[in-house]
């Protein structure tokens, strides 16, 4: 086992990819995942089958797969060890054992794992106070909301986020300490904070406070970010003010409005919901009411209702267009072929601007429609003219026409670049776990093959560059 590895592979996930850690723990492969983390040092099988032997109450199996990695001071393996052995009931010794120095708990990264360790063995007051000290930070603020849910100290925690905020009120003409300008950070840290106390009183029972904290500066008048009035209209909503929602949609529309139908609906109005949408389209035509609608539909399986809803929006270039959406409700429906003349009848931005994407889609769907003959006719003449783009593609179909060796094959024989990914998918979609995780490269074949990749394009940079080698002194070129 090596660190460099390891360092490699937290910085670009290499090894056993996430998704197919998951997949192997769906299929109760837990032994494939040991495996790994023994003959191969991957961390990310390490990792989540420690975790599986710990719920299962085997502690020493599972502090055993982290030993390698602590003994070379892999830190997160150490964090990991110290959780373990405090689900074991060795809270002392695992807190003994990475407690941070005083220069360590200056950094918030640090406290914020610790801070975690504290609340699981119990020591709720200690993580509050690491934590007090870093409440200017962001993230922070939200972290010591988050690890001390259910831990019996909401009344802290409200005392601490109190005097974050009267901190901030007394920096109001201070400059930011980024920019050197006024430029709003002060207020928007100050509106954080509000959010987060409203949201421990709420959790707390105090509702009726929480619900107060938010309406008080609504009503302020001062300009807002579109987050807060929209938690303040989902937490009207949790508690039933629908009348003071309704209220909120009107003034903080593009925050609220889609808070207030869903609120409607879930109440049993969703008639008057579905009426609300359909004006405000009317008069407005934003794509968020109409993803709205569309939801709305579909709950009541009207599907087609749903899919013509979003229709308007189907050329819209990027931003607020629902075609995948639509497309995946009428595949889920049983009517690829309907999802493919939808498809085929898009002409305008963004049929135009994205056309390899319309592609992806349209073989997508031919292999959901049972036509993988005619899809693979083209996919494989597009192959020819640009070869290996399109295997992940042509195996796909080949795969759902029901010859997966042949698909299996193409993968393998395959250059294109993250075929790896596609291979091993391949083979846990065929129930052949095995064979995905050999073909996965070690970390240290991903890393070398990486580095050769990155090598050869900064060799092919340097040959197109014809001032490529040229010293600094050479005279400078004309533009």
């Amino acid at each position: 086992m090596n660190i460099d590895d390891l360092l490699w592979q937290a910085r670009r996930h290499g090894g056993v990819y996430p998704r197919m850690v998951r997949s192997l723990l769906d299929l109760g492969r837990l032994d494939l995942l040991i495996r790994a983390a023994q003959e191969r040092g991957d961390w990310n099988c390490a990792e989540a089958a420690a975790r599986e032997l710990c719920a299962a109450g085997e502690f020493d199996r599972a502090l055993a797969l982290m030993d390698p990695f602590t003994d070379i001071g892999w830190r997160a393996a150490e964090w990991l060890t110290a959780e373990l052995m405090i689900r074991r009931g060795e809270g002392d010794e695992a807190l003994a054992m990475v407690r941070p120095d005083a220069a360590e708990q200056g950094d918030g990264h640090v406290s914020a794992r610790y801070a975690e360790l504290l609340v699981k063995a119990g020591r709720a007051d200690e993580a509050v106070d690491l934590l007090v000290p870093h409440l200017g930070e962001f993230w922070l603020r939200s972290h010591l909301v988050e690890v001390t849910e259910g831990q019996g100290r909401d009344d802290r925690v409200l005392d601490a986020l109190t005097q974050a905020a009267a901190r901030m009120e007394g920096t109001g003409g201070v400059p930011c300490a980024s920019c050197g300008q006024s430029c709003g950070a002060h207020r928007s840290e100050r509106w954080h904070v509000l959010l987060l106390t409203s949201r421990v009183l709420e959790r707390a029972g105090r509702t009726d406070e929480a619900v107060e904290v938010l309406r008080t500066e609504i009503a302020s008048g001062r300009r807002h970010p579109v987050n807060f009035p929209e938690y303040y209209a989902e937490l009207l909503a949790r508690q039933g003010l629908t009348e003071e929602l309704a209220a909120l949609a009107v003034s903080e529309r593009y925050s609220a409005f889609d808070v207030y139908a869903k609120a409607l609906e879930d109440a049993g109005r969703a008639g008057e919901a579905e009426t609300l949408l359909r004006e405000a389209i009317e008069a407005h035509d934003h794509p968020n009411d109409r993803a709205a609608l569309m939801r709305l539909l579909v709950g009541q399986g009207r599907v087609d209702e749903a899919v013509e809803t979003g229709r308007p929006t189907y050329d819209y270039y990027d931003c607020g267009n629902l075609l995948h959406w639509a497309l995946e409700l009428l595949v889920d429906d049983g009517r690829p072929d309907r999802a493919l003349e939808l498809l085929e009848g898009l002409t305008g931005a963004y049929a135009e601007g994205h056309p390899e994407s319309i592609l992806q889609l349209r073989f997508w769907l031919l292999g959901e429609a049972g036509r993988c003959a005619e899809g693979l006719a083209e996919a494989t003449a597009l192959n020819e003219r640009e070869p290996g783009e399109w295997d992940t593609v042509v195996a796909r179909l080949l795969e759902r026409d029901g010859r997966p060796e042949e698909a299996l094959a193409l993968l393998r024989a395959s250059t294109r670049h993250g075929v790896d990914f596609d291979l091993t998918e391949t083979l846990i979609r065929l129930g052949r776990p095995e064979e995905a995780l050999a073909a996965v490269p070690t970390i240290a074949e991903a890393r070398a093959a990486a580095e050769r990749r990155e090598r050869e394009l900064t060799e092919q940079g340097e040959q197109d560059d014809p001032w490529a080698g040229v010293g600094a002194t050479a005279q400078a070129p004309p533009f």
